[in-house]
């Protein structure tokens, strides 16, 4: 069977922040320098023009916390300004949106990241200021491609590399190059692909572009894997990962990592396969690349499945969905469902997996693309099949070999225009060989000359060694001892809180003036309860907080505490950029989709189910610890009782929001509001309520 969900994955290049600074310290002086600079500027321009050269500096949420700075104070300053000043504004603005546009693509919201960058491209219109033009269209191309709009995506890119090659804007051509050639790529034509990813090369390799160079590196490894010549995919993907990690570009790893694990599970070689997918994870948690955790879970849940472990493979399965509707990428949702359904009849149950095949339909809706419905035909067979109904079972059947044909000559088709080419291809890639084998050649050399310089001390050295070992046996057990210390405390405490007692043994109280609440409970938990052992209560309890934990974590919101049946988390803080109130709102929906799939399967088993509200309030808090022993990290303010008010307020399988919720969010994209009016809330009086939801 074809491995769904495709057979590699295209590592794009979205490069808006100038050249590379290799070494993180260079950086972090850079930032710290810029930090003084801000601390001294005296008019708004200085002020949006420094926050976005730092947030070119730094990654993640710490990127867009700055991005979002800068678009704050040109939002204020534009209005009835003019000339230079409304110039630099704009610029200013420009390049927050592209900031903050890149981190939303990251983080799988592509209809706000698509409201950022055009927003931007707007602004550096009317700046006239091209770089930024051109980092705009070219991150715009990215989200279309993202979400299958290849064609659109490509001529926004090459609109994107014209603007910089009139312009002269060499450092940034090699990542052009490199998009394009991973559209020319995604549509088949590998001699034009080819061609742009060794021009692309050429332009890394002198301007010393590594980020360039290493996601070159990953898609010549994703060519070769779809020319099905695996050892040389292999290759390249292993030759990514040194300068993916050295960069930290936790996407790039993920992708890697993955591609890697798509090669072994091709050969059949699950061990690897799994180890490869399971090295992509950190990174992917790290950067909270929630498309890519989809695609990492689900190769997971593929592995396992080939391996025989079934339940496992429904668990990874069940994130990778999970991930999937996080990222709002109807494909993986699909490509989920269909996995879900084969898993779910491989363990007997047919009807349950029926339901699952066809949420699929649902979720692929406007999606045309072959190898999608082959596979939810060819299950959708075998479904039925199992159900006895021979009638729909040979329907989905002729329909499988209808589009495994039409799959088969298209293949065919593209086979002989690769052809045509095969000599050009061969001759091009025994250039990019042969360069490479020679600087690996080279370093080898340098390794070997270390080596004996390191040699030549080994004997005068060996006493002092003999000595030494004991010292290090004793610090590495000193240091093993810390570092579970260390984990252990960072179960229960933030980081910057636990670093902070550390080191001065207290942790000081803050006051936070926007903290986003997020509170959670079950419908007649005490009924189900009393139809559920202790075990299996503690247990199902377990499984919906460990799936709550998974979703804020990927968010950067920090978990409170659990109180019976109740859960309690918070955004913003204990660093105010770590998170946002939309991301809180999006968590909470995760979290009733989580539990509307749990819902399903246990009743589907004839097992009792938990039902679930959800309350959000936003306002100022204070947090720290509480207590000397077993202390614990809490959080007081009205804000936190008017977020539970909304909770107890709500509605089963709802998301409930406060008015000072809704107006932080009123705007966002992706989003759809309910006003429910005023609603009596305990101890509150009447408030202004919405019901919020995903948008169509």
């Amino acid at each position: 069977m074809h491995a769904m969900q495709g057979p590699f994955t295209l590592c794009l290049s979205v490069l808006v922040c100038g050249a590379l600074l290799a070494q993180s310290e260079e950086r972090q002086r850079k930032v710290d320098s810029l930090q003084q600079v801000l601390g001294s500027a005296l008019h708004d321009t200085d002020s949006v023009s420094t926050l976005i050269a730092i947030s070119s500096l730094v990654t993640g949420d710490e990127r867009m916390g700055y991005a979002r700075a800068a678009l704050r104070i040109a939002d204020r300053g534009l209005p009835g300004s003019k000339g230079e000043r409304r110039g630099a504004l704009l610029r200013g603005l420009g390049g927050a949106c592209s900031g903050i546009g890149s981190r939303l693509r990251q983080l799988g919201q592509r209809d706000s990241a698509i409201f950022y960058y055009q927003r931007g491209l707007e602004a550096a219109r009317e700046a006239e200021d091209p770089a930024t033009e051109a980092n705009l269209l070219n991150g715009l191309g990215v989200v279309l491609y993202q979400s299958g709009n290849i064609d659109s995506a490509l001529v926004l890119m090459e609109k994107s590399l014209a603007i910089r090659e009139a312009t002269g804007d060499s450092a940034t051509l090699a990542a052009s190059c490199v998009n394009i050639a991973s559209m020319h790529h995604a549509r088949g034509n590998i001699p034009m692909a080819l061609e742009m990813y060794v021009k692309a090369r050429d332009l890394a390799e002198r301007r010393k572009d590594m980020p360039a160079y290493a996601t070159v590196l990953v898609n010549i490894g994703a060519l070769h894997e779809g020319q099905h010549e695996l050892d040389s995919a292999l290759a390249y993907y292993r030759r990514s990962i040194g300068p993916l990690k050295e960069l930290n570009n936790t996407e790039g790893l993920a992708l890697a990592y993955n591609n890697m694990g798509t090669v072994y599970l091709t050969l059949k070689e699950y061990d690897r396969a799994l180890e490869s997918v399971r090295n992509g994870i950190p990174p992917a948690v790290q950067g909270r690349h929630h498309n890519a955790l989809s695609d990492l879970y689900f190769k997971q849940s593929r592995i396992l499945e080939e391996q025989g472990d079934l339940s496992g493979a429904i668990i990874e399965c069940d994130r990778s969905i999970l991930y999937a509707d996080s990222a709002s990428s109807p494909r993986g949702a699909a490509y989920g469902h269909i996995q879900r359904a084969k898993i779910t009849r491989l363990m007997g149950d047919a009807r349950s997996a029926l339901r699952y095949a066809l949420l699929s339909v649902d979720k692929a809706a406007g999606l045309d693309e072959l190898y999608l419905k082959k596979d939810r035909a060819q299950e959708l067979s075998h479904i039925y099949e199992a159900l006895g109904d021979d009638h729909n079972a040979f329907a989905q059947y002729r329909l499988f070999t209808q589009l495994s044909d039409s799959i088969t000559n298209e293949k065919n088709r593209k086979d002989l225009i690769r052809n045509g080419f095969k000599y050009e291809y061969g001759k091009r890639e025994a250039v990019l060989m042969a360069e490479q084998e020679k600087q690996d050649a080279l370093a080898d050399k340098e390794l070997q000359k270390q080596k004996l310089v390191r040699n030549g001390f080994m004997g005068g050295f060996g006493l002092v060694a003999l000595f030494a070992s004991v010292f290090f046996v004793q610090r590495n057990r000193i240091s093993k001892a810390r570092k579970r210390s260390d984990e252990l405390l960072l179960n229960i405490l933030p980081e910057e809180v636990a670093e902070e007692l550390k080191d001065t043994g207290t942790a000081a109280a803050k006051h936070f003036e926007q903290a986003t609440i997020l509170f959670t409970d079950f419908k007649g938990f005490t009924e189900a309860s009393e139809r559920m052992s202790p075990q299996e209560l503690v247990e199902e309890l377990n499984t919906c907080f460990k799936a709550f934990d998974g979703i804020i974590t990927t968010r950067g919101i920090e978990k409170i505490k659990t109180i019976g049946d109740a859960y309690m988390c918070a955004g913003g803080l204990p660093v105010p950029t770590s998170s946002t109130p939309a991301g809180v709102v999006q968590a909470a929906l995760e979290m009733q989709a989580f539990m509307k799939r749990h819902k399903a399967e246990r009743e589907a088993q004839g097992k009792p189910a938990f039902e679930m509200r959800a309350g959000i309030h936003t306002g100022p808090v204070v947090a720290g610890i509480v207590g000397v022993k077993k202390f614990a990290y809490d959080i007081w303010g009205d804000t936190v009782n008017t977020a539970s008010r909304m909770e107890s307020s709500g509605e089963v399988g709802q998301v409930n929001i406060s008015e000072a919720t809704y107006a932080l969010l009123k705007h966002e994209t992706g989003l759809t509001f309910s006003p429910r009016g005023k609603v009596q809330a305990k101890g509150k009086g009447e408030m202004e309520m919405y019901f919020v939801t995903t948008g169509d």
